[in-house]
C-alpha cells in the first residue's frame, strides 16, 4: 500500500495548550473507553479508526504520543510506525490483543516506546503515555535547538561556512587559508564573522554546534567542495 505522511504542521496559534494523545485503533469501543481516560489525566485524546484516517489528521505543535493497534484494517500498526519514523517527537506505544513475538521484535527495533497486551492495565497504560510524552518534550526541545542552530548556520555566507567546516575538522588558520587560497587575515575576519552568526562565544561551543548539527550538516554541505564534518 504506497501512503505518504501528508500532515500539515499547524501554526502555534492552532496548537493544543494539552500534550496529544492519538489513539489509532479500529475498534470503536477502545477509542471510546480511552478518550475519557486520556482526557481525565489532563491530555488530549485524538482518535482514528484506521492509519489513513490518522495520517488525515494535521500534525500539532506540541508534545504527543502515538497509541496504536497493531492490526489494523488497511495499513498496519507497522506500516504506520514506518511512516512516521521521522517524527521523534512523538513516541510510538503499540497495543495488540494477540502476541505476536516477530511482531513485537520488528516494533521494537524500529523505535517504538513501549509494546502492551490488551486487555491493557489503565495504570500500566498511563504510566506509559506519561513517559512517552516526557520523551516527547525532551524531543521537542532538542529540535527546537537544532533548528535555532540550522537558522543561524543558513546565515552564513559560502566562505563563512568552508571556514566554520575546516576549522571544526581541527584545521589552524593558516591551514584553513592554505586550503582554501586565502590570507589567513581573511580566514580570521571569516571567521570572526562566522563565531559571531553562530552565537558561539568559544572554539569549543562552536565545535559542540557542529556536532549538535552533524545530521543535518552533511546535507546542508553537499554543495560545497569542503565538507563541515569529518
Amino acid at each position: 500500500m504506497n501512503l505518504k505522511y501528508t500532515c500539515s504542521a499547524r501554526s502555534p496559534q492552532q496548537s493544543p495548550s494539552a500534550p496529544v494523545v492519538f489513539v489509532v485503533d479500529a475498534d470503536e469501543s477502545v477509542r471510546n473507553g480511552l478518550g475519557p481516560m486520556i482526557r481525565a489525566a489532563g491530555w488530549e485524546p485524538r482518535m482514528a479508526g484506521s492509519a489513513e484516517e490518522f495520517l488525515a489528521q494535521e500534525r500539532v505543535m506540541t508534545s504527543s504520543c502515538l497509541l496504536l493497534e497493531l492490526d489494523l484494517p488497511g495499513a498496519s500498526g507497522l506500516d504506520l510506525q514506518r511512516l512516521v519514523t521521522d517524527r521523534t517527537d512523538m513516541p510510538v506505544i503499540f497495543m495488540s490483543s494477540r502476541l505476536d513475538i516477530h511482531a513485537t521484535v520488528q516494533a521494537m527495533k524500529a523505535g517504538a516506546f513501549e509494546f502492551l497486551t490488551k486487555p491493557v492495565v489503565p495504570e500500566v497504560l498511563l504510566d506509559a503515555i506519561r513517559g512517552a510524552l516526557e520523551r516527547s518534550e525532551a524531543a521537542m526541545r532538542t529540535l527546537t535547538r537544532i533548528h535555532a542552530l540550522q537558522e543561524r548556520y543558513e546565515s552564513l555566507s559560502r566562505r563563512e561556512r568552508e571556514v566554520m567546516g575546516l576549522l571544526v575538522r581541527g584545521r589552524l588558520n593558516k591551514q584553513v587559508g592554505g586550503e582554501l587560497g586565502i590570507s589567513e587575515i581573511t580566514v580570521k575576519a571569516h571567521r570572526g564573522r562566522m563565531m559571531r552568526k553562530m552565537h558561539a562565544s568559544s572554539f569549543a561551543e562552536l565545535v559542540t554546534m557542529a556536532a549538535s548539527l552533524r545530521g543535518d550538516a552533511r546535507a546542508i554541505m553537499s554543495d560545497f567542495a569542503v565538507p563541515m564534518l569529518s
